[in-house]
């Protein structure tokens, strides 16, 4: 249960209740594909700065290039392998590091263990030691150049193609999972299909009845367990730990009403004492548009849930 508060809590961070604001930016763009960046391991390791920025690195690639990046875990990823090729001293004042580093990198599935696009740059830089050189050679990276163009747009081509393959089977699955209560395992999957395929539409419905599922059983569990706390001392201290199950019920939820019925009984015995409010809707907004990005939000938190990084990408080096 506290895994599932936790997650439908992320959601919530996307919806428009009360005064929670979104921390994530799910806006559409030229396209909907769940590409992560993840760094391995490298032979050099980099230093936490050299990772940030090729970190950035990627991701701007990516932009460039037509692909949207998540903050979390995805079946497909992008990343990149350094390897150094030479490396001058270079006489000062001051003394200064020269690297020339090739970089390798992949567009893969992390699931199934194959590599869908790769491609090789060269890089310069100089600094005043190795890791500030590192930095000013993957600066150098050209995001929009033809080969780098070339590589994401083959990528992209091929994680298409998966999903107009195996649409129908993914919203199986995910019907499936669903049926067994695995409603986060659920929505992780069906959000994960790009809106520029063709059953994303039907992934979308199928998402909405699943996500409607989640939000009645999560209903059910803290208003049952928030009449408990009620139950069991009816003051201020229930109150408020009645309160603490009550904020994950949500206003389409079908035990909302039941829920409010409650909170109207709490309210009426300890009056003022009790600062908790009911979630409601805000008017003015696009009710349709929060819940896909809640949607979102629930399949990325399970996404960040999965297995490691190092084991997601080990294989490609094998």
């Amino acid at each position: 249960m506290k895994k599932l508060a936790l997650l439908i809590l992320s959601a919530a961070m996307l919806l428009p209740w009360g005064k929670v604001s979104a921390q994530t930016d799910f806006s559409s763009g030229e396209s909907r594909i769940p590409l992560s960046v993840v760094i391995p391991e490298q032979v050099n390791k980099l230093s936490p700065g050299s990772e940030s920025y090729l970190t950035n690195k990627l991701k701007q690639a990516a932009a460039a290039n037509g692909l949207s990046v998540n903050e979390g875990l995805s079946r497909f990823f992008i990343t990149a392998v350094i390897t150094p090729l030479t490396k001058d001293v270079v006489p000062g004042p001051p003394q200064q590091i020269a690297q020339n580093l090739e970089i390798t990198l992949y567009i893969a599935d992390g699931f199934d263990q194959k590599v869908f696009a790769t491609t090789n740059v060269t890089a310069k830089g100089v600094g005043t030691n190795d890791t500030k050189a590192y930095i000013d050679a993957v600066k150098h990276i050209n995001v929009k150049s033809k080969e780098l163009k070339e590589f994401t747009e083959e990528g992209k081509k091929k994680i298409i193609a998966y999903y107009e393959a195996q649409c129908d089977n993914i919203i199986k699955k995910a019907n499936s999972l669903a049926t067994q209560k695995e409603y986060e395992a659920a929505i992780y999957e069906l959000t994960a299909i790009p809106d520029v395929c063709s059953c994303y539409d039907k992934a979308l419905a199928a998402t909405a009845t699943i996500y409607q599922q989640y939000i009645d059983h999560l209903c059910d569990i803290n208003l049952a367990k928030a009449k408990m706390a009620w139950a069991a001392d009816q003051n201020s201290f229930g109150a408020s730990a009645a309160g603490e199950y009550l904020a994950y019920v949500y206003p389409d939820a079908k035990c909302y009403g039941e829920a409010m019925d409650l909170y109207r009984e709490i309210k009426g015995k300890v009056l003022d004492d009790w600062k908790f409010e009911m979630k409601i809707y805000q008017d003015g907004v696009d009710l349709e548009k929060e819940r896909i990005k809640a949607w979102r939000a629930i399949g990325v938190a399970f996404g960040n849930h999965q297995q490691p990084v190092t084991t997601f990408v080990n294989w490609l080096f094998r």
